[in-house]
């Protein structure tokens, strides 16, 4: 047992440093290339530090640990908004696009809807509904390309020559990939030990882990002032999660989805809608709005401690 958790850690740490790597690297080409911040945050800052998730939701789906593969992605993505963007707000209020209030935010409330209208249809997400979610991910895609084609920023100065940041992006992807695959085994070797359902593991402990490098980002996004990578890391990081991961885990083998996650599917949508609730009136997110979505999740928690 305890070396199936020293082997937790270390995957958690390989998959935070792998993300920190990836972002870091992939972010400073886009400056350079003069990306929009807001842009570089919902896309590629957004997938890097959603890269984690993506790793583990498909090795765990490969190795017939599906229920890990979607308590880890709903579970981010509950834990993303609660937590994350919870303990952000209480740093530091922190401010929001009308573009991300209005259309991003919505367009993640709306997919996390389709998800569980999926899960409840078939007890799956069958090849074909990944191939759905596969489109509803390019769309957003165009409409990311729209934003920053009218966003068009100038060039900025970057250090670090093109050629390390592109090797920093690889490296960073490869930790991710190993950590994954020592995570989901440590994971569910600790869930067999202990008697635990895949799901518990996979809401909870997955989750928090492989939300990690969202954390990092995000606080220290707020305090830098950057709020549009802030929560457009957030939420760009739930649409990657659900439209990419699960879609992609999806074309690789079916993914059952059993009955007891559309209760958790229904908390990420409160959590949406909470998230979009709190930012409407002053297009900030408030400390008041930080320790309600804190006090969120510990209720969350409790109830998952009492299934």
């Amino acid at each position: 047992m305890i070396i199936q958790i020293l082997l937790l850690i270390l995957g958690f740490a390989m998959l935070v440093k792998g993300a920190d790597w990836f972002v870091e690297g992939s972010s400073g080409v886009a400056r350079k290339l003069g990306i929009p911040q807001l842009v570089v945050g919902l896309t590629i800052v957004a997938m890097g530090t959603s890269a984690p998730e993506a790793a583990v939701s498909i090795t765990a789906a490969l190795k017939d640990s599906a229920e890990i593969a979607i308590g880890n992605v709903v579970g981010s993505n509950i834990l993303n908004i609660l937590i994350i963007l919870g303990i952000t707000a209480v740093i530091v209020p922190v401010a929001i696009q009308k573009s991300t209030l209005f259309i991003e935010i919505p367009y993640m409330i709306a997919i996390t809807v389709v998800l569980i209208f999926l899960g409840m249809t078939g007890a799956k997400v069958s090849r074909l509904e990944g191939v759905l979610l596969w489109v509803l991910f390019l769309a957003y895609l165009g409409y990311l390309v729209v934003l920053a084609k009218k966003n068009k920023e100038e060039d900025r100065e970057v250090n670090t020559a093109t050629w390390k940041l592109i090797i920093f992006a690889i490296v960073g992807l490869a930790f991710i990939i190993l950590g994954s695959n020592v995570t989901v085994d440590s994971a569910t070797a600790i869930a067999e030990k202990i008697g635990i359902s895949d799901r518990f593991i996979g809401l909870t402990i997955v989750a928090l882990g492989t939300s990690l490098p969202e954390l990092m980002t995000s606080v220290t996004a707020a305090i830098k002032g950057n709020a549009d990578i802030a929560i457009g890391n957030i939420v760009g990081s739930n649409i990657f999660n659900i439209l990419f991961i699960l879609g992609s885990t999806a074309l690789i083998t079916p993914i059952p989805y059993a009955a007891s996650f559309v209760t958790d599917g229904i908390i990420a949508v409160a959590a949406g809608v909470l998230l979009w609730i709190s930012v409407l009136r002053k297009l900030e997110l408030r400390r008041f709005w930080g320790v309600v979505m804190l006090l969120g999740y510990v209720a969350y928690f409790i109830y998952l401690l009492n299934l």
